[in-house]
């Protein structure tokens, strides 16, 4: 196929892009209408753990437990949540004919995680072979890289464009989908496939707790009793396109590092404020004409308190901000693509999410956060999304939207 001509840019705003299919699932529901009802309904997926190790809630997919694999060398909790997905909402056939239209080598894949296939290699050091070594149904190579999925996935989809693994923790797959915009923009591919996957494994639950940021309970972002993460697991899967129709516009994406600490971030938030601040230079709009936000909202302490002054200085006071891993759990590596999609059902009309029933925004984040931040769900159709990423290391990313009618 003739490649297209990099599209230019209009006004001074880089040229938007459009995802042309999506498909998320997570703890709240699995498929886009399911997550769309868990939303109205302000309903949670999170659940308490039954691994009396360590006690916390936990956002799990068990109705994916016995996806099938088609060759058992590939087979691991972590592909079965990506094969599930891909079989949802159409996708897999979006796929296909975005590889009619444009060939199979002009569509690329972007996948961010920050766990990739390590439950694999924990159950192998878990269980030995007599030998000492890696069991043989354990062993294949493939399945023990951080590239595991990334690869798992183009060869399920049959892509055979460039294919690239996004590992910044939590800000891996909102980087996977600035990644693809790139990508669309200077003709390296026609159309990308942007994925978040991530699946539960005892180094991110213990990893977690030995920084002392997991909660014995459901986690509450932004409220006065906030202890902490919840971790979840969720498959996120978005086709990117330039030109044409699509459901929604990514019309900018901003990212930024301040290398502030390994896991804390920037007191300040400057390395969150200069990510917002790229992606709406290339959106080319103001942060207050924007009228929905998914935040980033951990639930942690530091990282509330620093996106909370960043919201109430930056964003309209109307503007409808939530925080839904109270609903989700925190996906990790998948979460930036998880709350993107979240974004793209309010400029569709399906739901703009709210944060959670029960919530009580901590007084210390001031009336301004209090009014902006919504409890509940609402109806109506969003205009302008914005979407906060921020990982360790200071790896920050968000990601502005707009509706496609």
């Amino acid at each position: 196929m003739t490649p297209q001509a990099p599209t230019k840019a209009r006004g001074g705003a880089a040229p938007p892009v459009h995802i042309s299919a999506y498909t998320a699932s997570c703890a709240a529901g699995a498929g886009n209408e399911a997550l769309a009802e868990a939303l109205r309904n302000n309903r949670s997926g999170l659940r308490p753990d039954d691994d009396q190790r360590l006690p916390c809630w936990l956002g799990r997919l068990d109705d994916y437990a016995a996806v099938p694999i088609a060759e058992p060398a590939w087979d691991s909790r972590v592909t079965r949540l990506a094969v599930g997905a891909l079989e949802q909402d159409g996708f897999r056939a979006a796929v296909a004919a975005a590889c009619r239209r444009h060939g199979s080598t002009r569509v690329g894949l972007v996948l961010g995680t920050s766990a990739s296939t390590i439950a694999v290699t924990e159950q192998a050091y878990r269980e030995p072979a007599a030998d000492g070594g890696f069991p043989w149904t354990l062993r294949h190579p493939a399945l023990n890289t951080p590239h595991a999925v990334t690869h798992f996935v183009q060869h399920t989809l049959g892509l055979r464009g460039p294919a690239v693994t996004v590992s910044t923790a939590c800000s891996s797959s909102a980087k996977a989908l600035a990644s693809a915009e790139r990508w669309l923009r200077t003709g390296l591919a026609d159309a990308v496939v942007v994925a978040g996957v991530e699946a539960l494994s005892d180094s991110l639950r213990f990893g977690f707790r030995a920084l002392g940021l997991v909660d014995t309970g459901p986690c509450r972002p932004f409220d006065a009793e906030r202890r902490g993460i919840s971790i979840g697991e969720a498959a996120v899967f978005a086709l990117v396109e330039r030109g044409g129709e699509g459901l929604v516009q990514l019309l900018g994406c901003g990212e930024a590092n301040d290398a502030h600490h390994m896991s804390a971030p920037h007191p300040e938030g400057r390395g969150a404020e200069a990510a917002l601040d790229a992606a709406l230079a290339r959106a080319g709009v103001a942060a207050e004409a924007v009228d929905f936000v998914n935040l980033h909202g951990t639930g942690t302490p530091a990282n509330d308190a620093v996106e909370a002054a960043l919201v109430a200085r930056r964003y309209s006071p109307g503007v409808h901000a939530c925080a839904t891993k109270g609903l989700t759990g925190h996906t990790m590596g998948a979460a930036g693509l998880l709350e993107a999609a979240i974004c793209w059902l309010a400029l569709q009309g399906a739901v703009r999410a709210g944060s959670g029933a029960g919530l009580r925004v901590d007084p210390a984040f001031g009336p301004a956060l209090a009014a902006q931040l919504r409890a509940a769900p609402a109806g109506g159709r969003a205009q302008l999304a914005a979407s906060h990423s921020f990982g360790f290391g200071g790896s920050n990313a968000v990601l502005v939207f707009g509706s496609a009618t």
